[in-house]
């Protein structure tokens, strides 16, 4: 069975830095693309960032500059690394990947569990 796993939420300062992890384990044929979605209260889950098997990655602007994403599909991870963190980047943040299990013809999207990441004084 595949699972993603994520790491790395917490509360920080604005200005702060946190590194979100996903790894997603079980038996995976391809992994087509890994990302971040986020959702804060009363407000719609939106991307944050998506890296496709290739390395090409892609941001949503409020992000561009200050957060990046990367991959090691040996290990089946993904990385978010987020710096100069504002307040309105809390929310809770999603792991996702486009996957083919092992056995399986067609591909599927996969959720982590959420962490929740918090940027207040």
């Amino acid at each position: 069975q595949v699972q993603l796993v994520e790491s790395g939420g917490g509360l920080v300062q604005p200005g702060g830095s946190l590194r979100l992890s996903c790894t997603a384990s079980g038996s995976i044929s391809d992994i087509y693309t890994m990302g971040w979605y986020r959702q804060a209260p009363g407000k719609q889950r939106e991307l944050v960032a998506v890296i496709v098997m290739g390395g090409n990655t892609h941001y949503i602007d409020s992000v561009k500059g200050r957060f990046t994403i990367s991959r090691d599909n040996a290990k089946n991870t993904a990385w978010l690394q987020m710096n100069s963190l504002k307040p309105e980047d809390t929310a809770v943040y999603y792991c996702n990947a486009a996957l083919r299990p092992h056995g399986s013809l067609i591909g599927y999207d996969y959720w982590g569990q959420g962490t929740q990441v918090t940027v207040s004084s």
